[in-house]
């Protein structure tokens, strides 16, 4: 038995006190709008009309019948609105992994644009390491992570790419301070400071051979997983790092520097399971990538229809020689 069916049907009875009329307003024949009526005195066991008159009017139990039949289909048109939500990826939690060195603006930029998205989802933002990440969503304590590349994971649906090229982040008092953009071969005899290998072996790698194949082969590596951590060893003068320029620009006694041809980009991927996926994941996806894509761009990012809370700005400044 179409429950809801039945009750919409004796609502609007009820209203017009008129089968006929009832009839017209539902767009069907007067039939089976009386046998609905019946169908449904006959589940409750009870009579809601009173149809020895003229005119029909409310039993006692059709007068109480109006106000719970009204209660219960509000309560199905909530029902269903927040399950069509729940499957649009509008309600719950979702679960992210961010890398620790996302800086800050860009995960203010990325929390806005989603909650104005989806205003009733929560999202729960845990920062680990790309290790970590593919080791969450392996077990399915992660729904969607954010991870360098390149990555091993052919499991794993793979989503858009956000790249960012990355310079070199020097003591200023390094003769190679001076130098408007610095090739990886001006690094050689340098210390490098590098995530350690198991936080992301694919990058870790990467950066190596990239490195050497360009002549320079670092004379000892040191290895900072915290960024910040990174930039006082570049401090202390034991070594340089390569950095995106938002977060060299944080501390103003590191000269920060393009390197030739941009041979190294910071590429970050969202990646998922490819079973049991939260509906939001591919909207996230979208939104992180385009905002992480923007984090060194020239302008603020914006996202054509939808109208941005957030703003990011940059320097267009020339290199100063002696920053």
């Amino acid at each position: 038995m179409d429950l809801a069916r039945h009750l919409h049907y004796f609502l609007t009875v009820a209203g017009a006190l008129h089968f006929g009329r009832a009839a017209e307003t539902l767009g069907i024949a007067q039939p089976p709008l009386s046998q609905s009526i019946q169908r449904l005195e006959r589940e409750l066991g009870v009579r809601l009309f009173d149809r020895s008159r003229r005119t029909i009017a409310l039993t006692t139990a059709g007068e109480l019948l109006v106000e719970e039949a009204r209660a219960l289909l509000a309560a199905e048109q909530r029902l269903r609105t927040v399950m069509r939500k729940a499957g649009e990826g509008d309600l719950g939690t979702l679960r992210v992994g961010v890398l620790s060195e996302t800086p800050a603006p860009t995960l203010q930029a990325l929390l806005r644009l989603l909650a104005e998205q989806a205003p009733a989802l929560t999202v729960d933002l845990q920062e680990l390491t790309t290790a970590e990440q593919l080791r969450l969503l392996a077990t399915a304590e992660l729904d969607v992570g954010l991870v360098l590349e390149p990555i091993d994971a052919p499991d794993l649906v793979h989503g858009p790419t956000a790249a960012v090229p990355l310079g070199v982040a020097l003591p200023r008092t390094s003769p190679l301070a001076r130098l408007p953009e610095v090739a990886l071969a001006d690094l050689a005899g340098h210390d490098l400071v590098l995530p350690p290998r198991a936080a992301a072996p694919g990058w870790h790698d990467h950066v190596l051979g990239v490195c050497r194949a360009r002549g320079f082969d670092p004379a000892r590596l040191r290895h900072a997983r915290d960024q910040e951590f990174a930039l006082g060893l570049v401090l202390a003068g034991n070594g340089v790092a390569f950095l995106q320029e938002t977060l060299a620009r944080r501390e103003p006694r590191v000269a920060w520097r393009p390197l030739t041809d941009r041979p190294l980009m910071r590429r970050v991927v969202a990646v998922w399971a490819t079973t049991a996926v939260h509906p939001a994941v591919p909207r996230f996806a979208q939104a992180a990538t385009a905002v992480l894509a923007a984090d060194d761009g020239p302008a603020p990012l914006r996202t054509p229809g939808v109208n941005q809370p957030w703003s990011v700005v940059y320097s267009s400044n020339p290199v100063d020689p002696l920053r």
